[in-house]
């Protein structure tokens, strides 16, 4: 069954991609890391002109209004991170609108919160925008509003962290297919960190209790939120609404070109569409 799940990942049409902080700045000085991004908008493009539709949920934002601000420490205060949220996401979108005009493509800039997500009014037009985006042959760029909600860490009005936001957005454009770009190879049954024992999981079949015990709510990076506790909640809303999923090493982003070919990277979580799917429920963490 390995093997036929992997190749089946070909024939998906509908991608959200999640990259991580970790995953686009330098770790020694926090910096963008330019390099890698303009080879990770080279993948979307190339899946886009392969007839792919693409979603990029990308983190960064705060991290990006650090290096602008001259701050090499994460903010401490809500008000510091709203700030560098403001000033970060303009910079990060010119980036990727930039970049992504080099390869004929064009972006869209899309930030959500929570509260868009929970009032049916603005989720109805949330999903419209972004199957209007979709159809214009757009690339939606998504970050949560971090200059408006009132917590980025705690789940108050906040989805978390951009690991269960990729996983909303996959579950309401219906996607076939979340890439989460992580530092981490995929699944352990132990962190592999600190227990050279671990075992790597390459297929998930189930999400269930036990699984969910070995998520780790903690992350090496010092530009990053989610750990993999975060990943599996991800998972759980993205394979009970009907998507595969992949975690996959964002360290070479030739891993999503790799995935799409149907190669044994990351670890697969299957799709098992539930009949009791409520995204209202997941949005309330109620599971």
């Amino acid at each position: 069954m390995e093997a036929g799940s992997r190749e089946a990942l070909t024939r998906k049409k509908r991608i959200v991609i999640k990259i991580g902080s970790s995953s686009l700045y330098h770790g020694e000085t926090g910096d963008m890391n330019l390099a890698k991004i303009e080879r990770l908008v080279r993948a979307i493009s190339d899946l886009k002109g392969r007839g792919k539709e693409v979603i990029l949920v990308s983190s960064g934002a705060i991290a990006a209004g650090r290096q602008a601000l001259g701050h090499r420490k994460r903010p401490e205060t809500l008000a510091e991170k709203q700030a560098f949220a403001a000033v970060g996401q303009a910079r990060l979108m010119m980036v990727y609108q930039k970049l992504f005009a080099e390869y004929n493509q064009t972006a869209a800039q899309v930030l959500l919160t929570k509260h868009t997500m929970i009032n049916d009014g603005s989720r109805y037009n949330a999903q419209n925008t972004f199957e209007e985006l979709l159809k214009l042959g757009a690339i939606p760029v998504v970050n949560e509003n971090d200059t408006v909600s009132t917590a980025e860490i705690p789940y108050m009005d906040t989805f978390g962290d951009n690991d269960r936001l990729s996983a909303v957005v996959a579950a309401l454009v219906g996607a076939d297919l979340l890439i989460l770009l992580s530092d981490i190879n995929g699944l352990y049954s132990d962190d592999p960190r600190s227990n050279p024992q671990a075992r790597f999981i390459h297929v998930v079949h189930e999400i269930n209790s036990e699984l969910m015990a070995m998520g780790k709510s903690t992350s090496g990076s010092d530009v990053g939120t989610g750990g993999m506790s975060a990943k599996l909640e991800a998972a759980r809303i993205a394979t009970d609404s009907g998507t595969d999923m992949v975690i996959a090493n964002g360290e070479n982003v030739r891993v999503i070109q790799e995935i799409m070919e149907g190669q044994e990277r990351g670890t697969l979580f299957l799709a098992h569409k539930s009949r009791d799917f409520d995204l209202m429920r997941y949005l309330n963490y109620e599971y």
